[in-house]
């Protein structure tokens, strides 16, 4: 059979793609540029729909333009790049992996350790010495290619997706808390002369919050689960890996991840970055009370 010719009938009334979107079929048009849009990129008007960028002009209703902005699931802006924050945060890992490579005397100063040298031996170094940024640095801090490899394949394929749901800021509060929750619980259940570095904490975060978006989306849940299973059966099957720093992260993640996508919409701000505040303060606690056992 002949393919249908140019310019025929069902041709001319093929309904047209957003203008963001060209997969997605649409009849609503922006009352202003009367682009077509599809449900994702339309801003309610006082009459009919508007898209993001006539929004973003000035939304001609006497309000700010702010105001009627499109908005995530959890309330936050819509960015035109959804992987900025993703990127630099995989930035910052590589370049930390490059220089510890290039000076590998730095990898003294950035590691996760409790107290070294053990006791009596002094002076001693380490977050019981009061060097608190080592819960930080060590989530950016990496040794082996394959360590930092499989991490970062990890915050690519899951925080790019948390990104655009959550919005830059969310997301980025929720990758940080996570992974200072690893390393807290690193830092008080592991031997406090052990020395614990990666991403993994901030990672399993993700993990925990993707699963929470992926409920709260009503979508297949069984290809998470199954990944999130693999994972942790490597975190305890596998010598020689900070399963506290997975633990850690992941239950922050699920606890930061439930308040972003189901805090109510008139104290949206207040639940989320307040739940945020919780977890931080239980990170400060936690390593409070290490420190006060390691000293």
């Amino acid at each position: 059979m002949d393919d249908q010719a140019a310019g025929s009938p069902q041709d001319a009334q093929r309904v047209p793609g957003c203008y963001r979107h060209p997969d997605r079929e649409t009849g609503v048009r922006c009352t202003r540029c009367e682009r077509p849009i599809c449900p994702e990129c339309m801003v309610d008007a006082s009459v009919g729909f508007q898209c993001p960028e006539c929004v973003r002009k000035g939304s001609g209703t006497g309000h700010a333009p702010s105001a009627a902005l499109p908005r995530t699931i959890a309330g936050g802006s819509v960015a035109a790049d959804p992987r900025l924050v993703t990127k630099i945060l995989l930035g910052i890992n590589v370049a930390v992996f490059l220089a510890v490579q290039a000076r590998s005397s730095l990898l003294d100063h950035l590691v996760l350790v409790g107290v070294w040298p053990p006791a009596p031996f002094t002076p001693t170094e380490g977050v019981a010495d009061g060097e608190w940024y080592r819960l930080v640095t060590s989530m950016f801090t990496h040794e082996e290619i394959w360590h930092i490899g499989f991490n970062m394949l990890s915050l690519w394929w899951l925080g790019g997706p948390l990104e655009q749901a959550l919005g830059r800021a969310r997301y980025l509060a929720l990758y940080l808390i996570s992974g200072l929750a690893g390393s807290a619980l690193t830092y008080l259940l592991a031997a406090g002369t052990s020395a614990s570095l990666g991403a993994s904490g901030a990672i399993f975060g993700l993990f925990g919050a993707t699963a929470v978006l992926m409920r709260r989306l009503n979508y297949d849940m069984r290809p998470i689960i199954a990944l999130l299973v693999i994972n942790l059966i490597f975190t305890f099957g596998w010598s020689n890996i900070a399963w506290q720093a997975h633990i850690g992260g992941l239950v922050a993640g699920v606890v930061i991840g439930y308040a972003m996508v189901h805090a109510p919409r008139e104290r949206r701000a207040l639940v989320q970055y307040g739940t945020c505040a919780l977890v931080l303060a239980a990170v400060v606690l936690i390593t409070l009370v290490r420190t006060a056992q390691l000293t």
